[in-house]
């Protein structure tokens, strides 16, 4: 099903719940060609959701709960659901120009696409103005990563590089690059200065950052343990430590 008179979105994909639909809605960075909430139903936030709907030129649909489980995937919808198209990315040169003095991070060696999504949403919250991933299609696990990040994937201005370029683009404008390693001699977290233009590296739990990308780097950065422990922290809690660390500092000045 469309809304009349909107072409169709070209394979569209199934956004599920109204936190996916109304980030995808409200950030503009896909195009939506469907919204549909449940007839007779008390959906959340549906007069937030329709706003944002009319806003993007959509009337929302109203559909009975038989019709809602045959689009979805799954059964947690919520009541809601929207027909959306691939998003668009930001280039290196947009992120950087929109906030030059500030925090970017990328994610790189990330797998799971839970862990991307929390990993998001913790960078998010923390204020950091930018995210750079690898080239890799997320949408073909959209709902998991909307959801893992409360919307925050579908707002967060993001662009897509290898390593070694994003870090050569971001030092080229005056930005520091630290990445996180497990090398004897890395600063530890609380010692670091990391006010001031930064891009974090932020490697995945089985291969960490490639060595070309760790030799760009010009600070390498390790999160002490309170005690001795052998196991280490997933991808998500480390990045949360890192970036709300990354806020403390460039909000104390």
């Amino acid at each position: 099903m469309t809304v009349s008179g909107r072409p169709p979105v070209p394979d569209p994909l199934t956004l599920e719940g109204w936190v996916s639909v109304l980030a995808a809605l409200e950030a503009g960075r896909r195009p939506v060609a469907a919204v549909y909430l449940q007839a007779g139903k008390e959906v959340r936030q549906a007069g937030r959701i329709a706003a944002a709907a009319r806003a993007r030129g959509l009337q929302p649909q109203m559909l009975p709960a038989a019709e809602l489980d045959a689009l979805a995937q799954g059964r947690s919808h919520g009541g809601v659901l929207a027909q959306a198209g691939e998003r668009t990315f930001q280039t290196l040169d947009e992120l950087t120009a929109a906030a030059p003095d500030g925090f970017f991070a990328m994610l790189y060696g990330v797998e799971d696409p839970y862990n991307y999504g929390q990993a998001i949403r913790a960078l998010y919250a923390a204020g950091a103005h930018g995210l750079v991933v690898p080239e890799r299609n997320w949408d073909t696990a959209l709902n998991v990563v909307a959801r893992a990040s409360a919307g925050a994937s579908e707002y967060m201005p993001t662009a897509r590089a290898a390593p070694e370029a994003a870090i050569q683009h971001f030092k080229a404008q005056g930005f520091r690059a630290a990445g996180t390693a497990k090398a004897r001699g890395a600063t530890p977290l609380y010692a670091a200065d990391l006010r001031g233009p930064l891009l974090l590296l932020i490697g995945g739990e089985k291969r960490g950052l490639g060595a070309a990308a760790q030799a760009l780097c010009d600070l390498q950065l390790t999160i002490p343990y309170g005690r001795e422990f052998r196991g280490e922290l997933d991808v998500t809690s480390s990045v949360a430590a890192l970036a709300f660390e990354v806020m403390r500092q460039r909000m104390a000045g």
